[in-house]
């Protein structure tokens, strides 16, 4: 990605006048160069990771805004998923208001994941085989043309917006995979924490932005501008997007060459992308990528639980409402963000020191992203009607889950590189059925079902990972392997 930041040296001259790349004693991964040890924002692979933070921040933004808008869209009567602004309030300008039941709302609402769920495979493998660029691209290019035309498809009838809405799944579904596929070919092994993290924290700020900015918009343009704003945000972007990325190093024209040869040596051992070919037997027979999946599934179990179902429990168990306090409501998201991007610095650190191997890191953050967060929901079910302390536990578990983000969650560009945006697609697929069937209850006792079951599953995922999880690249993922 390019422009370099303002006031940095031309790219052609190299970064600090680095040398060539060492290598560390007894080790097959690649020694940063000196220049990267706090590498400038002004060279390749920091530029790419800022657009992909910002392309996801857009990603998040289109993701969500319906689940604000459509509190105004029913003059304020919806019980699912509201934001934390009072949306009831604003709306002041004429716009369509429609009759639909809290029912009617949840599916239209989850017809998105359905169509998320669908493409997630096709998204990793379209991305092998023709670049991580294109795909994820025109899938963010495709999502934000059929967000504008949502006031359109609700004007027409449920139905349509539920069509519409399993559209815009299946074009976001191909981007999170084509992300990875990305990464295979521009973040060397020791900085792949913190460059996917990096990225992978424009989730949380789109999501924490989205929440009072839709609602602005709302309150003084109408529930449509939401769409047409963020929509249109998002086709501007996507122009951005295909004149600043590039497939790999070897395609951009601004790289310096020390920065190029430092990237192409570090993954000189991993192998082209897969093209038309999988090893799809080998893949359903690998440990490694079943740990993964499991944990996947456990996690964003536990993770849904916290995102979509705590509101109401916050509301009709504590009596009271989160979203009545602005600073409360964004404290969870700015713990996530944080810990995101804290926690692939911390992992990039310690495998700098060669202190521990890749699968020990991977294995220490899902430890620390996947336990606390358990004990956290467990512990917020025996605070009765302490709301204060609630809100810590919550704050607490959205920032630790985070660290999962240097742990499990990246861990397939770990133990095959060449198709990691297709396993990407596998393991986000488990993701996506959990946060479907995650359960909710009304009672306080069901509530601590609820959170038990989660914190449970949470349990059993961290450890079934711990036990078969790798960092190590697999037979089946070797090029010279897939050729035979």
């Amino acid at each position: 990605a390019w422009p370099p930041a303002p006031g940095s040296r031309p790219s052609g001259l190299g970064v600090l006048g680095a040398g060539p790349t060492p290598r560390a004693p007894h080790s097959s991964l690649a020694v940063a160069p000196a220049f990267t040890a706090f590498p400038r924002l002004c060279s390749a692979r920091y530029s790419l990771a800022l657009v992909l933070h910002f392309s996801l921040f857009v990603v998040y933004s289109l993701r969500v805004n319906l689940s604000i808008a459509i509190v105004a869209m029913t003059n304020g009567q919806s019980s699912v998923l509201s934001p934390p602004v009072d949306a009831s309030k604003f709306c002041l300008l004429q716009a369509p208001v429609y009759d639909w039941s809290a029912k009617t709302q949840g599916v239209i609402l989850s017809a998105f994941f359905y169509g998320y769920l669908f493409s997630q495979l096709l998204g990793g493998y379209w991305s092998g085989m023709f670049g991580g660029k294109l795909v994820l691209g025109y899938g963010l290019l495709a999502t934000s043309a059929l967000t504008l035309l949502t006031p359109l498809a609700a004007g027409l009838g449920v139905a349509y917006l539920i069509g519409l809405q399993a559209l815009l799944g299946m074009a976001e579904g191909v981007i999170f995979p084509a992300q990875y596929t990305l990464w295979a070919k521009w973040a060397p092994p020791l900085e792949r924490s913190r460059l996917m993290n990096l990225a992978e924290a424009g989730c949380t700020f789109g999501t924490f932005v989205t929440f009072p900015v839709a609602g602005i918009i709302c309150q003084y343009l109408g529930w449509p501008y939401v769409f047409y704003i963020f929509g249109g945000i998002g086709c501007v972007w996507c122009v951005f997007w295909f004149l600043l990325v590039y497939e790999d190093p070897a395609c951009h024209p601004c790289i310096s060459a020390g920065e190029k040869e430092y990237i192409v040596s570090s993954l000189a051992n991993q192998g082209s992308s897969h093209g038309r070919s999988l090893p799809l037997l080998a893949m359903i027979k690998s440990l490694p990528l079943w740990a993964i999946s499991v944990a996947y599934f456990c996690n964003d179990w536990l993770f849904y639980t916290l995102l979509t179902s705590m509101p109401t429990y916050m509301n009709d168990v504590l009596h009271f409402d989160i979203r009545e306090n602005g600073l409360l409501s964004a404290l969870p998201y700015v713990g996530n963000w944080l810990g995101t991007i804290v926690s692939g610095l911390l992992a990039d650190f310690l495998l700098s020191k060669h202190m521990f191997s890749t699968a020990t890191v991977r294995k220490l953050f899902s430890v620390l992203g996947m336990m606390l967060p358990a004990v956290s929901l467990v512990a917020m079910s025996y605070v009765a009607c302490d709301y204060t302390a609630a809100v810590v536990f919550l704050t607490l578990s959205m920032t630790v889950i985070s660290m999962c983000g240097a742990g499990f969650n990246i861990n397939q560009i770990d133990i095959a590189p060449r198709y990691a945006g297709f396993l990407l697609g596998v393991t986000n697929t488990f993701g996506t059925v959990s946060g479907i069937i995650a359960p909710t209850a009304d009672l306080l006792t069901g509530w601590r079902n609820v959170f038990f079951v989660s914190a449970a599953l949470n349990l059993f995922g961290l450890l079934f990972y711990v036990t078969f999880g790798s960092g190590t690249i697999q037979d089946w993922a070797r090029e010279d392997t897939a050729l035979q």
